[in-house]
């Protein structure tokens, strides 16, 4: 959609093309993973949150997943609170879980729900926590060789979505914060990845499609060469392009082929950076990132991907 947007022709262009990927996602349930650049620019976080309005207006069902790396690490210097990375994942003891909750529940889920609001009672802020949403293990990392621990950190190994449906039901946007339950030591916490989350829920949830924000234009085969965009990977193909990516790109893409793998008919990954990007990605025959798809992943005949 590239024509001037003042174009009359191009705007009733754009809207036609849409209506194939309209009739496609009526009624189902689309999981998008909020986070990068748009999660800390303000015009891309409204952006964003008329996108989420957008799609519940139209008959598609979003539920939201978020993060808070940035505003995680801006909070705990300013308590004073040590902040350490050990093999790209955060350090997290329980005066730190203590941080990530207050930012994660109290500050990122609070303003992107309030952001909801100005367009009419329909966000929902929820986490993990919140009537057994998600439950988590504690994980480590191995580094040279030897295992790290890494405190209150885990991975989501079960996902009970009935509040979920029920904020759904309900005409709700849910809006997900990335905290889960340990379920080896009841009565504690553990910061997950909520890219993973993301990918759990959208299983759990049967959802027709996961979309990751990020904050690079897509999956490149050949990175820093920008010209080895790619447009559509299938399970087979990222499987065994995963070692080779960038460390940062990992969790990402990790988390579109569990998606996939899990039953979700397709996930992206796209750029948060742009406005407006995830109607671009749902609703426009060129989407925005990289496509993760099955094997046997026939054309629905709607998609230039």
């Amino acid at each position: 959609m590239t024509a001037h947007p003042n174009d009359p022709p191009a705007q009733a262009r754009a809207l036609i093309e849409s209506l194939p990927w309209l009739k496609q996602y009526r009624g189902r349930i689309v999981v998008v993973k909020f986070g990068g650049n748009a999660m800390v620019d303000h015009e891309l976080e409204r952006a964003f949150a008329e996108d989420m309005v957008y799609l519940r207006h139209v008959g598609i069902l979003p539920v939201v997943v978020h993060g808070g790396g940035p505003q995680i690490s801006a909070e705990l210097k300013r308590r004073g609170i040590p902040s350490e990375f050990r093999g790209g994942l955060r350090v997290t003891s329980a005066e730190a879980l203590e941080v990530v909750r207050d930012v994660l529940t109290g500050q990122v889920s609070q303003q992107l729900t309030e952001m909801i609001k100005e367009h009419g009672d329909f966000a929902q802020a929820v986490s993990g926590e919140t009537g057994g949403l998600f439950q988590g293990r504690r994980k480590g990392t191995v580094i040279d060789g030897e295992e790290v621990d890494l405190g209150h950190v885990g991975d989501v190994v079960g996902v009970d979505p009935t509040v979920v449906h029920a904020l759904l039901d309900a005409g709700k946007i849910p809006v997900v914060s990335s905290i889960a339950p340990d379920v080896d030591m009841p009565g504690q916490s553990l910061n997950v990845n909520a890219d993973s989350a993301a990918s759990a829920l959208a299983v759990a949830l049967g959802a027709a499609k996961l979309i990751v924000l990020t904050d690079v234009a897509g999956l490149y085969n050949d990175w820093p060469n920008r010209n080895s965009l790619v447009s559509q990977i299938t399970v087979s193909e990222l499987n065994e392009l995963l070692p080779r990516l960038e460390s940062g790109m990992i969790p990402k893409m990790t988390a579109c082929l569990e998606a996939v793998t899990g039953g979700v008919a397709k996930a992206a990954i796209i750029d948060g950076r742009v406005a407006h990007s995830t109607l671009m990605e749902i609703f426009s025959n060129d989407g925005m990132g990289t496509e993760v798809v099955p094997d046997n992943h026939v054309s629905d005949g709607v998609s230039a991907q």
